[in-house]
């Protein structure tokens, strides 16, 4: 697909991956609309887009009718021919010690969103004959990792749910391109959520060491461009996919140490 003119709604859009991809796609002569819950945020990655058109139009996600924001975004810039779901919220903490409200919260802002902005835009891509559903979900809904039970089951989720809606979709000139990040230099996990559903107020080790937003935006507009189906975006964690396709056991056997608490 190619990019210039094209519309394309960003939600998480405020900073992170979101963020970097926002100024990687205005570059390439794409129509931004940009979601987050802060406006001056999105203002500032509006502004960092230098030329190109964005649209900013903030919102909690968790307490909006997609079916209404989506329609609010096609006001603003005209048909989505690419919606990115990029908003999340990760985890740290136990399954024994998680709160329910705290397993519902993240199932709904991860999985559950997700869906119902896909299936309020689907209908005009169809009709349209063309568009494209670029989900970002995680190495950890490949591989489900200590202290991430809940944030793991909603990237199993997203993969699932894609998979079989590109299938459905075959034919149609709708795509779906599935975007698993592993460690990225972004602050996903101080905002994580902890047992009690506070912030876990800590960024951690890996994500420090991780690929750049920008490296991974860049990896995300090449997969969008080339009509990707799915993607794995990081450095040497990405092999642990390809350690447990041959060996599961062998993975299974090295998940207790992969993420010691202080470094989660």
């Amino acid at each position: 697909m190619q990019l210039a003119e094209r519309v394309v709604w960003i939600t998480g859009a405020s900073d992170g991956i979101g963020a970097a991809l926002a100024k990687e796609l205005a570059g390439r002569g794409a129509t931004l609309v940009l979601t987050a819950r802060r406006r001056e945020k999105l203002e500032a990655v509006a502004a960092a887009c230098g030329d190109a058109t964005v649209h900013v139009l903030p919102a909690d996600l968790l307490e909006v009718d997609a079916h209404e924001l989506a329609a609010q975004a096609e006001a603003l810039a005209g048909p989505i021919d690419v919606l990115v779901a990029n908003a999340g919220q990760s985890q740290r903490g136990t399954a024994i010690d998680t709160d329910m409200s705290v397993v519902r919260r993240l199932m709904e802002l991860n999985f559950f969103v997700v869906v119902a902005l896909a299936q309020a835009v689907l209908p005009g891509m169809v009709a349209r004959g063309r568009g494209r559903i670029v989900v970002t979900t995680s190495l950890a809904g490949h591989i489900g990792t200590p202290l991430r039970s809940t944030y793991s089951a909603s990237k199993f989720a997203l993969e699932g749910f894609f998979e079989s809606t590109r299938a459905e979709l075959h034919g149609t000139g709708v795509g779906v391109t599935i975007v698993a990040p592993g460690y990225i230099d972004t602050e996903i996990s101080k905002h994580a959520m902890s047992p009690d559903g506070s912030s876990h107020g800590k960024v951690g080790k890996g994500n420090v060491e991780g690929l750049s937003a920008e490296k991974c935006a860049v990896v995300m507009r090449k997969a969008i461009e080339r009509d990707r189906d799915h993607v794995f975006v990081g450095g040497k964690e990405v092999w642990a996919i390809y350690m447990k396709r041959l060996s599961p056991a062998l993975v299974r056997r090295f998940l207790p140490g992969a993420a010691p608490p202080d470094e989660a």
